[in-house]
């Protein structure tokens, strides 16, 4: 039976090439699974959808919507999981590695759709920073903000994580209002395209966000333009030629790049087989080897370990890997699967061959090992492979990655030596140093910081909750300078704003506010007899206003406060040495007395919309107020955000406390929850 054509999705159909393809082998049993082929799809087609049909249809959108159909959309891929692991299993990953590549993508998806919901704004624009004054009268100012770019994100991805590799880029550009195309590596692609045909099957995504081009992506980047990004992962050599391409130099597109690397683990003096650490460095040396046959952008390929501890480290290792079972991912007891195909075993042994120019083979042996429930010779397999290299100074480690089950363990004499060594990767994704010394964590970490993208330290304090080294969080970066690419990913909310456009406005405090939908200090303020605390969110308005005082401040004021909260701060209490600080010259008032006059004076007390104050942001103190002095205080609607599916949102209030003379004593933003009607719809009659 001849094996299905993999189809690529274009332009809201699916595509199915006319020839016959190149088949695409099983990594376990070397059968063919799906043959692959792009002829004849019309790649300029491909562009132009995504950027007239899904870019619009995505910017209609805010970010809270978008976040939203990211949550149904990673729920429902998380009930057709199961489906995932078994084709997974023939990509030669076990279940331990799938849970990596299928449920780290999904959960990727969800922790994006809960940071759009939390941390931006339910808008389809992100101001960025503070607004700053341009001119002295308060007329002029300015803000950044950012928009998404009205292009197409292309992402490049590899072989070794076809379902988190893809989807890791796919939700920050989603929730940025940016389009994507995936292509995959075509040796995992029936893998991806089963998880794509079921985004495309649930309805849940606007038409023309998410294409799939699988099989040859010739023609691709040749029609990128200004607008465009591209996130490729792989190799540095075919990162370079991309980012080369004439189309994407001379339209300065976007270029991301994650690429091998040589990743280090570095094991400190203090870890001697006696502690906790040792053991930590050693089971994740050999997680780091084995989960996903060693094929991971992050694995450890460097262990530096001090001298004196080499040999304990290498027979700690050598227990560990000889009670890893090779063989097929759901053969019984099997804990490491195979390579993803023939062809990369034999790029590993090429690798191989090279570094044991320089090192001694301590640990398995890929002429002889033993496979479980599969043809060794049929199937991608190779064992865990540890090597020795006693001159830490050689060339080979640093520069030659096998990209399979394979780490080198170098020694190293002193922190200054060990920062040195980890720099020689020229430029990594991730280091891990495992120690219980704060001095020498403390030295290595920032000495080795500018060739990392990410540095993990272990411990036995964090262990318990450690994710381990080799995993990417979608809550930080994950990229690196030098060889690892010199790109970015991830990182929460950075990640999707590396799809948007930031611009700086200037404008007039009443332009910037219609334009951002924030208040600005200096804009109008409406004062319409309606105190803003009575008012739900319908009908509120942003600079909705109230001024309210003045309220005296009493030496009694301070000596009660001081006695009923027990800051007794001699500034507060004693004339004698208050009137000998130079900032205040005599007895002032607490900061957070004078919060508390400034809530009494606006705070409309009876029940309202008004639900519950959740808390202050930016608080800051800025003139010392004395006895005797009086005090108003200015309250104004800032940003109102509504929440989706709820029956109330977040208002941000502008306070401002002044004296007397009109000079500020206390700025601050108060946050609210506000009813989104008054009385609301379900209350009783």
């Amino acid at each position: 039976m001849t094996a299905p054509l993999l189809q690529s999705y274009v332009a809201g159909r699916w595509y199915t090439a006319p020839d016959e393809g190149t088949p695409i082998a099983d990594a376990v049993t070397g059968e063919t699974v799906v043959r692959i082929s792009s002829t004849g799809l019309d790649v300029p087609a491909m562009l132009d959808h995504a950027r007239t049909v899904g870019g619009p249809a995505l910017r209609e959108l805010t970010f809270h919507q978008r976040a939203g159909l990211l949550k149904q959309l990673g729920l429902r891929l998380v009930a057709a999981k199961d489906e995932f692991y078994a084709l997974s299993r023939r990509t030669g990953a076990t279940d331990r590695d799938s849970a990596v590549d299928v449920d780290g993508g999904f959960g990727t998806v969800l922790s994006y759709a809960s940071k759009g919901r939390r941390e931006l704004p339910d808008d389809t624009v992100v101001l960025d920073g503070a607004v700053e004054p341009l001119g002295r009268g308060g007329t002029f100012v300015g803000q950044h903000l950012y928009m998404p770019l009205h292009g197409v994100a292309v992402q490049v991805n590899a072989f070794n994580f076809p379902v988190w590799g893809f989807l890791e880029k796919l939700a920050p550009a989603f929730l940025a209002g940016v389009p994507t195309i995936v292509k995959p590596a075509s040796q995992t692609a029936y893998l991806t395209e089963a998880v794509v045909r079921e985004i495309v099957g649930s309805g849940l995504l606007p038409e023309g966000s998410l294409q799939l081009l699988a099989g040859s992506a010739t023609g691709l980047l040749d029609g990128l333009a200004g607008q465009d990004l591209v996130f490729f992962t792989g190799s540095a050599a075919t990162a370079r030629k991309l980012r080369s391409s004439p189309a994407v130099v001379a339209n300065s597109v976007r270029f991301n790049a994650e690429a091998d690397s040589l990743n280090c683990s570095v094991l400190g003096p203090d870890a001697t087989p006696d502690t906790p650490e040792f053991d930590l460095f050693v089971e994740q040396l050999v997680t780091e080897m084995t989960v996903k046959a060693g094929q991971k952008c992050t694995a450890i390929r460097r262990a530096f370990v001090p001298r004196d501890l080499v040999d304990d480290v290498v027979e700690a290792t050598r227990d560990r890997l000889a009670e890893v079972v090779v063989g097929a991912p759901d053969a019984e007891g099997v804990r490491m699967g195979a390579l993803a195909s023939l062809d990369q075993r034999e790029e590993v042994l090429r690798a191989l061959k090279a570094l044991r120019g320089v090192a001694e083979l301590v640990v398995g042996d890929p002429e002889h090992f033993e496979v479980v429930g599969a043809d060794r010779d049929r199937g991608a397999f190779l064992p865990p492979m540890l090597l020795r290299c006693d001159d830490p100074a050689a060339a080979e480690p640093h520069d030659v990655e096998a990209f399979g089950p394979v780490s080198t363990v170098l020694p190293y004499d002193g922190v200054a030596q060990a920062v040195e060594l980890a720099a020689r990767g020229q430029g990594s994704l991730v280091g891990s140093v495992v120690t219980h010394d704060r001095e020498f964590a403390r030295e290595f970490v920032l000495g080795a910081a500018h060739a990392h993208g990410r540095i993990l330290v272990l411990d036995r304090d964090d262990a318990g909750e450690n994710t381990g080294h080799g995993s990417p969080l979608p809550v930080l970066v994950h990229g690196g300078p030098g060889r690892a690419g010199g790109g970015e990913e991830l990182g929460g909310i950075r990640g999707v704003l590396h799809h948007m456009q930031r611009t700086a406005v200037q404008a007039s405090p009443d332009m910037l506010t219609a334009i951002g939908g924030r208040w600005v200090a200096g804009a109008e303020r409406h004062d319409d007899g309606v105190h803003p605390f009575r008012k739900s969110l319908a009908e509120l308005r942003i600079g909705d206003s109230v001024t309210v005082g003045p309220r005296t401040v009493t030496l009694e004021d301070i000596e009660h406060f001081a006695e009923f909260t027990g800051d007794t701060f001699y500034a507060h209490m004693d004339e004698e040495a208050a009137r000998a600080n130079p900032l205040f010259g005599g007895r002032v008032a607490h900061g957070y007395l004078l919060v508390s006059f400034a809530a009494g004076l606006f705070v409309d007390p009876a029940p309202g919309p008004v639900l519950a104050n959740y808390g202050v942001d930016d608080l800051r103190f800025l003139t010392p107020v004395k006895p005797g002095e009086e005090l108003t205080v200015t309250l104004t609607c800032k940003q109102i955000s509504p929440r989706g599916g709820a029956d109330h949102g977040e208002v941000r209030w502008d306070a401002v406390l002044v004296n007397a003379e009109g000079k500020p004593v206390a700025t601050y933003d108060v946050l609210t929850m506000v009813a989104k009607t008054w009385p609301p719809a379900s209350a009783p009659s």
